[in-house]
């Protein structure tokens, strides 16, 4: 019995591709994304599969025409599957570890306009600094799956990151509304949110709730008491407003909306970031400074990246490089 107990851990060793495998292909979402991912064919990843429920006695995947599901039990064995996928991961990458160069590919997704206008300018610092690493942006503004398509790394803008992946905020991305002067002297400067309803409004036109633009005054708070600490005391929450707004200019791309908005369009809902060199040059003043311009599209700049304790040296090389260049540490 002692010698069985022995044996079975060595005897299960050559199972542990069949589990690295099941990992891929919960995390592609069906056998033929796998493949391709592993180089091999879908019925040879279905076969491991089959190999893995029949030694586990259990059946891990519920198959459909059209898309996998989980079991309970395959919800279990995919975590420690997963686990298992990862340290050999972090296994293969101690070599690099010890390398005191960075080098190889970094691939990172990033949003389109801030992958633009934020990291795009600064690639070109890095690739001097680091000329054995090679980056590769993936622009897009679809959410990316970062072990099923193999990207290192992902800025995601948002307030709640997403749980099973490691984060490091990199600034705060606000939106505001602005306009050019010439529009403004011509059209009134709006008091309040309401009166975008008499105005030309540039706005995104992705989906109806575009053109809803959601505001919340910020006020400041009434004077403490005689033994309240001093200093200043934070902006608070006040009055909320959400105007329909409309203009002759839709346009999907914060640039051209900056720029419509230059020309004198209209006053157009931005990133902070995407106006911020227009409004240092005074082609466009912000209006209704004392509230903030609630949306879908703000928050916070994520760099997010699975949560390895060994990352590999050229990604570590990009994670800080982008930390520090944008103030984040």
């Amino acid at each position: 019995m002692r010698t069985n107990e022995a044996l079975a851990p060595i005897a299960h060793l050559a199972h542990l591709t069949d589990m690295a495998v099941f990992a891929r292909v919960v995390e592609a979402g069906s056998f033929s994304g796998a493949a391709r991912a592993l180089g091999t064919t879908p019925s040879a990843v279905s076969r491991q599969v089959a190999r893995l429920e029949g030694l586990l006695q259990v059946r891990l995947l519920e198959r459909t025409t059209r898309k996998l599901r989980l079991t309970e039990a395959g919800h279990a064995a995919y975590t420690r599957c997963q686990a298992l996928d990862s340290a050999a991961r972090e296994v293969l990458q101690l070599a690099e570890q010890h390398t005191h160069t960075p080098q190889g590919l970094v691939r990172m997704s990033v949003p389109k306009a801030y992958g633009r206008q934020r990291i795009h300018p600064l690639v070109p610092p890095f690739l001097a600094a680091h000329p054995q690493v090679d980056v590769q942006l993936v622009v897009t503004d679809r959410v990316v799956d970062l072990f099923a398509e193999d990207v290192d790394l992902a800025i995601r803008i948002t307030d709640t990151p997403p749980p099973g992946l490691a984060g490091r905020p990199l600034e705060a991305v606000e939106h505001i509304v602005c306009a050019s002067p010439a529009y403004l002297a011509r059209r009134g400067t709006p008091q309040h949110p309401g009166e975008l309803a008499a105005h030309d409004c540039i706005y995104l036109g992705e989906d109806p709730s575009d053109r809803r633009w959601r505001f919340t005054q910020r006020v400041a708070p009434t004077k403490g008491k005689r033994n309240d600490p001093a200093g200043p005391k934070p902006l608070q929450d006040g009055e909320q407003a959400t105007v329909s707004v409309h203009g002759r200019y839709v346009v999907n791309h914060s640039e051209m909306r900056r720029e419509a908005a230059i020309a004198g369009l209209g006053i157009a809902s931005l990133p902070g970031f995407a106006a911020q060199a227009a409004l240092a040059s005074s082609a466009l003043v912000r209006v209704l400074t004392a509230w903030r311009h609630d949306t879908a599209y703000s928050g916070t700049a994520w760099l997010l990246y699975p949560p390895n304790r060994f990352l590999p040296s050229r990604v570590r090389a990009w994670v800080d490089y982008l930390a520090s260049a944008m103030g984040a540490g």
